[in-house]
């Protein structure tokens, strides 16, 4: 089944070396570009495509911006952020927009193909170590700025909650695994539900949930 990629990117350099690398893959095609956050916007709603690669900083609208109208209109939709550096002031703000993850612009080949494929699975683009500078990110911040109100978590079992618990400290499958002296598969299939019962798009949306409605504090 092929892969539909949109580029959303203002340098032209960085749009034709992305769609040179992925267009060696026969299962990805790239089907549009974008130079500015209203060009996405627009390119997405007409393309509807499978993942876009979408940069931070543009013209007009930006990136995070792009990606919330984007994902308003097509759930389904994965985006992926492009960013400089992993410590992206920004890259907070774009997974609380619905993004699936992100990307320096230094990735590899193999890399840039891999991270598409696996966004566009359902799964999320989101490093341990990334996960643990979210929660850093909300253990910032004031309880009544992200304070939702209701329990959404409960309609998860005990053992789902404290699986999303670990999720949202950071941990992997393997290392949630350990913590419960559980398969991996089996902690993979507990987070896999929680999606579902939440209704949430993949791991980083666990994350703030699990913030917001209190289950982690810190």
């Amino acid at each position: 089944m092929t892969i539909s990629v949109l580029l959303a990117d203002d340098q032209h350099l960085v749009r034709a070396g992305f769609r040179s690398l992925l267009r060696r893959d026969r299962n990805i095609a790239v089907v549009g570009e974008a130079s500015t956050g209203d060009e996405a916007v627009r390119a997405a709603r007409d393309l509807r495509p499978d993942v876009i690669l979408m940069d931070i900083r543009m013209p007009g609208m930006d990136g995070i911006a792009a990606t919330r109208e984007i994902l308003a209109s097509l759930p389904a939709t994965r985006v992926i952020i492009l960013t400089t550096f992993e410590t992206d002031e920004y890259v907070f703000a774009a997974l609380a927009a619905g993004a699936s993850g992100f990307l320096t612009k230094e990735v590899g080949p193999d890399g840039l193909r891999e991270a598409v494929r696996v966004v566009a699975r359902g799964d999320a683009l989101l490093s341990p170590s990334v996960t643990r500078r979210v929660v850093g990110e909300f253990a910032n911040r004031p309880v009544a700025a992200v304070a939702s109100g209701g329990d959404r978590l409960g309609v998860l079992t005990e053992r789902e909650r404290e699986v999303v618990r670990l999720v949202a400290r950071g941990l992997s499958n393997e290392e949630i695994a350990r913590e419960l002296v559980i398969s991996p598969l089996t902690a993979k299939t507990h987070i896999t539900r929680a999606i579902a019962k939440l209704g949430v798009r993949d791991r980083v949306q666990l994350v703030i949930i699990a913030f917001e409605d209190g289950l982690v504090s810190s």
